[in-house]
């Protein structure tokens, strides 16, 4: 099949040869011509599908037809994260040359001038993320009344960071008559509320198993002592094996404060890399991008604000020096290897106590993930289960598998030290103290308060049962005074 087929104009079939695009893939081939015909479509599709041209290209069609007004867009697209935004704007400025549209880009860390300056101009596309596009309405900077195709790109992502009760305020805000893109890698129960409360009648796509990982990826895990400088020691040595063969990778973590260790750790051992999590601003997470596109450094340390939809087409390797917190995340982490048909290289350094968790992620993705080296016994591992409620968050106690932890050094580097109190306070549990304020064994002029005779109980006292009454000596004078 070729994009001659799909019913796309001449201008973008132009733009799309020009991109060195030659078939469609999945997604694309049955994505596109629904869309083209005005239908809702909800498409399911892993990362690395090509689901960012899957509504692309019909918009691009679409919008040839018309010009928008100043504050009123024609269409609008929500992405999660600002990488993502960015990406998919790359995307129109590279499939849309032939087009003269004006797209206008709404993100954090950019001024809203000039941001309000496309919008004023009559944006024909608007590429938001969720916060600042509410930003601008509620300044009264945009309307989203003319809204004649509306697309929602990595829902499932757009759950996990809290999003959903933006996008379902942006979709009151939007004409019923609008055409519906809904888009996602997973679909999870409250993804498919989403789909039921915005969707129309919608052209179901999918492209996978839901929660499946590509063919092209050769999977493996690894085991790794529980100790950080032992587990650090782990993948420095699992990254050195594969130097011969490894393009570039991408190394996840859990935590910021990891991301930022990990880097250190491995700049002091001669590896290039370089950091991005949410908490860098956005040039600095650009420029970091930038980089690593560009194979000036070889491996990207992130958080999981890197793993589902940036376009990174040729990595080879991923290494979770974490296991994902939520065994969906697994899915996209992987993802960024093995794109497009690519081969591609995942590894995932597994602790003892972890063991069940990649059972979790055996059972989402319906395959087994085989091990490098020893592989754990089933006793092993129920083991790592049962004791699994034992340990504390966070123990650094280690398994019967452990090796010994290496010594610190006496002097240790003062970032290292930052990020490990952190660690450290994240993991303490917070002893609360207790609360005396009603203990019996005060005094009981300590508990009196308020409205308290002097050789009386507390008027709040809730064992006091003997009825109140004046007399003489303590009527007050308000009540002596005769009726009139």
């Amino acid at each position: 099949m070729s994009f001659d087929t799909l019913g796309l104009s001449e201008k973008v079939l132009a733009a799309v040869t020009d991109a060195g695009f030659s078939e469609p893939t999945k997604i694309q081939a049955e994505a596109i011509p629904p869309a083209l015909e005005r239908k809702d479509v909800l498409g399911l599709a892993q990362t690395g599908s090509g689901k960012t041209a899957a509504f692309t290209l019909p918009m691009l069609n679409i919008l040839e037809k018309g010009r928008a007004r100043a504050r009123m867009p024609r269409t609008l697209i929500l992405e999660p994260t600002r990488e993502l935004a960015a990406q998919v704007h790359e995307a129109f400025e590279l499939l849309g040359k032939n087009h003269k549209l004006n797209i206008a880009l709404l993100m954090g860390g950019v001024s809203f001038e000039e941001q309000n300056r496309k919008i004023d101009r009559g944006a024909d596309v608007v590429i938001a993320t969720p916060g600042r596009l509410l930003d601008h309405v509620e300044r009264g900077k945009l309307m989203l009344t003319h809204i004649e195709l509306f697309v929602v790109d990595e829902a499932a992502r757009m759950r996990d960071m809290g999003f959903i009760p933006d996008i379902e305020r942006v979709a009151k805000l939007l004409p019923i008559t609008r055409q519906t893109l809904f888009f996602s890698a997973t679909m999870p129960p409250e993804i498919q509320r989403l789909t039921n409360q915005f969707l129309h009648n919608p052209v179901e796509i999918k492209a996978q198993a839901l929660s499946s990982t590509a063919e092209s990826i050769t999977q493996r895990a690894v085991y790794a002592p529980s100790d950080d400088t032992s587990k650090r020691d782990t993948l420095r040595d699992l990254m050195r094996g594969h130097a011969d063969d490894i393009k570039n990778g991408i190394i996840f973590a859990n935590r910021k404060t990891t991301v930022a260790l990990l880097e250190k750790s491995l700049q002091k051992h001669g590896f290039s890399c370089g950091a991005l999590h949410g908490d860098m601003d956005q040039r600095s997470r650009l420029k970091t991008l930038d980089a690593f596109r560009n194979n000036e450094i070889t491996y990207l340390i992130a958080s999981d604000v890197a793993a589902r939809g940036l376009d990174i087409p040729d990595v080879s390797h991923v290494y979770n020096y974490d296991v994902p917190t939520h065994s969906e995340d697994y899915v996209h982490r992987i993802g960024r290897t093995g794109r497009a048909g690519r081969l591609g290289n995942a590894f995932t350094l597994v602790k003892w106590e972890e063991f069940r968790a990649i059972k979790d992620i055996e059972e989402l993705i319906k395959k087994p993930i085989d091990w490098d080296g020893e592989a754990p016994t089933d006793e092993e591992i129920a083991e790592s289960i049962a004791s699994k409620g034992r340990r504390r968050r966070g123990s650094k106690a280690a398994g019967p598998r452990s090796k010994p932890a290496a010594k610190k050094r006496a002097r240790p580097e003062k970032v290292e030290e930052k990020v490990q109190a952190v660690e450290k306070q994240e993991q303490s549990p917070v002893e609360a103290k207790p609360d005396n304020r009603h203990s019996e064994e005060k005094p009981q002029r300590e508990r009196g308060g308020r409205g308290r005779g002097r050789g009386g109980k507390g008027r709040d006292n809730d064992n006091d049962d003997t009825p109140s009454s004046f007399t003489e000596e303590n009527m007050p004078a308000f009540l002596a005074r005769p009726v009139i």
